[in-house]
Parts: structure tokens; C-alpha cells; sequence
């Protein structure tokens, strides 16, 4: 493990597979000319001093939130690192979700819960038709949408290519500005959102350290991205 001078941090709250991120980012990590260090910690002060941000997340909205704001000092980190510093963010699966305005999943109708409110989406459950089954589980092909994910340096390459996902929820745009963050979908028995993507941060529903070489280019190229 690095020291706090890491210039790539991925968030610890207790969700999610750390080790295979850790070693996926690390691997794309020794490749670059700089070879940037790889943080795991749950500090806010290491998010507070890093370049890039990554958010895993495995399991439950309900829980993943309730896990990211238990760290007191996390999400205004978060905030003031990437909004107001704007620091590239990369969300995957859950952590993705999270960067939504609510989540619906194991909640009350009347009370979801809340996200990071970045993107103005809501995650809710994936309705497909037979025989397909939820959780949607395997690899799918990425297609790009709307100008800005086509010519995006980080999200363009990954037109046409086959990425792994494991999920049973997924964003569904609350407004037209939500509808322009979406920057490319795959198909599984309808459109579903594989990503999100404003300015210095994006999202992904699909697991780029699970998705051998498309993966790994994707990790490089959001290591290199300087927003």
C-alpha cells in the first residue's frame, strides 16, 4: 500500500472489492510514464490530496450510502475535491449509482435513498423480458451516445467493445440534463445506462477491472485524463 502522497486514491467505505480494483488500477498504473502511486484508504484528508478518485461499490444503494456517509468528512471531501477542485472521478458499478440524485433499491416508495445528487438520475430496478434474468450478469458490448460520449477521450474507445457488468439496478434520467449525462448504453432487453459522464467525473455500471484488455485501456486512459 502507498503513502498519503498517492496521487490515486480508491475510496474504502467498506463496499466492494478492493483487491481486484487495486490490482487492475495498479497494473494500468505501472504502465504510464509517471507510474502514479495507488491509495486505498478511507480518509477524507487522502481524497483531499488526490488526483484521481476512484469509487468501487458492491452491494445494496441503501447500504453503500449509509457506508460512504459514515466516514465523517467523506462526502464534503468528495465535494470539494472533485466539484470545486475538479479532479477526475471515476464511479464504477455501485459507486456510479451513487453519484445519482436517489436509489430506490431495499427503500420505501416514498423515501428513497439519496446519492451524491451529481447526475439527475434515479437507480431503479431493471425490468427485462424472458428469458433474460436480473441481475443482468456478463459481458456486454458498450455504445457510445450523444456527441460528447463519442468523442469523449476516456469513453469513445470503448464503442463497439465487450465489457463485463453485474447488476440487477441502473440509472434512469430524471430530466433532459440527466438524459445529456448519459454517455453511452448497452443492450439487455432494452437500453440500460453503462455510462455517465459531466465534465471531470463519470460513472460506469460495469466493471472495467473485470473486463480484461477493454478494462484496463479504459483504467489507463482515465488515469491519463487530465479534465
Amino acid at each position: 500500500m502507498s503513502q498519503a502522497s498517492s496521487s490515486i486514491v480508491i475510496i474504502d467505505y467498506g463496499s466492494g472489492n478492493l483487491r481486484s480494483a487495486e490490482k487492475a488500477f495498479a497494473h494500468a498504473a505501472a504502465q504510464m510514464d509517471t507510474k502514479p502511486d495507488v491509495l486505498v484508504s478511507g480518509a477524507p484528508e487522502h481524497v483531499r490530496q488526490a488526483d484521481h478518485i476512484i469509487l468501487p461499490g458492491v452491494g445494496a444503494f441503501g447500504d453503500c450510502a449509509e457506508g460512504l456517509r459514515a466516514i465523517d468528512g467523506m462526502v464534503a471531501a468528495l465535494t470539494e475535491r472533485v466539484i470545486k477542485d475538479g479532479r477526475p472521478f471515476l464511479g464504477i458499478c455501485v459507486g456510479m449509482q451513487l453519484m445519482c440524485q436517489s436509489g430506490v433499491e431495499r427503500a420505501t416508495q416514498d423515501a428513497p435513498h439519496q446519492g451524491l445528487g451529481w447526475f439527475d438520475a434515479e437507480v431503479r430496478a431493471l425490468s427485462v423480458p424472458a428469458p433474460l434474468k436480473v441481475p443482468h450478469m456478463g459481458w456486454n458490448e458498450i455504445q457510445t451516445v450523444h456527441d460528447m460520449g463519442a468523442a469523449h477521450k476516456v469513453i469513445g474507445p470503448l464503442h463497439g467493445e465487450d465489457v463485463y457488468f453485474v447488476h440487477g439496478f441502473a440509472a434512469q434520467a430524471l430530466s433532459d440534463k440527466g438524459a445529456q449525462d448519459i454517455a453511452a448504453r448497452t443492450d439487455y432487453g432494452g437500453p440500460v445506462t453503462a455510462i455517465m459522464a459531466r465534465d471531470n467525473y463519470m460513472g460506469v455500471q460495469f466493471h472495467p477491472e473485470k473486463s480484461q484488455a477493454a478494462g484496463l485501456s479504459f483504467i489507463r486512459r482515465f488515469l491519463e485524463w487530465r479534465a
